[in-house]
């Protein structure tokens, strides 16, 4: 068994002091968090409503000015699929979601974009889960 510490006086006072001073030191992690700001930043994009000629449009401009402004991690929101006209149609399955799948296809299918990026995934459950997905994007060189 370990023997409790008494804390003294003297050590309470140095303490007392210290802390006083401490709007003083240099805070290390304030640089670092100011620099990558956008690496930090998800930039978000909801497609919610929007036709699929349109969400391609919208990404399109969304990730080359995403790119643009030195962000890093974007978070595109496409729905499930769940409210869609697919359940009226026998000739198309219920799982298919237009922009769920077709958005991401795009992306990898235009040179431009895929070029910009590093990998596209599906987004944790607070993000939207199966409606939602990340995308990285590479980091600019300085030139």
């Amino acid at each position: 068994m370990k023997k409790k510490y008494v804390t003294s006086s003297k050590d309470k006072s140095d303490w007392a002091k210290f802390t006083k001073k401490i709007g003083n030191l240099y805070d290390k992690d304030f640089n670092l968090a100011e620099n990558n700001k956008y690496n930090n930043k998800i930039l978000k994009l909801d497609l919610h409503g929007y036709s699929l000629d349109k969400s391609n449009e919208l990404v399109r401009n969304f990730i080359l000015n995403a790119f643009k402004d030195k962000y890093r991690k974007l978070l595109i929101i496409t729905g499930k699929g769940s409210r869609s006209n697919v359940y009226n149609n026998p000739y198309r399955s219920e799982k298919m979601s237009v922009l769920k799948y077709s958005v991401p296809e795009y992306i990898k299918n235009n040179q431009k974009l895929s070029e910009k990026i590093v990998k596209i995934s599906e987004a944790n459950l607070k993000d939207g889960g199966e409606g939602a997905f990340y995308i990285f994007l590479k980091a600019q060189k300085n030139l």
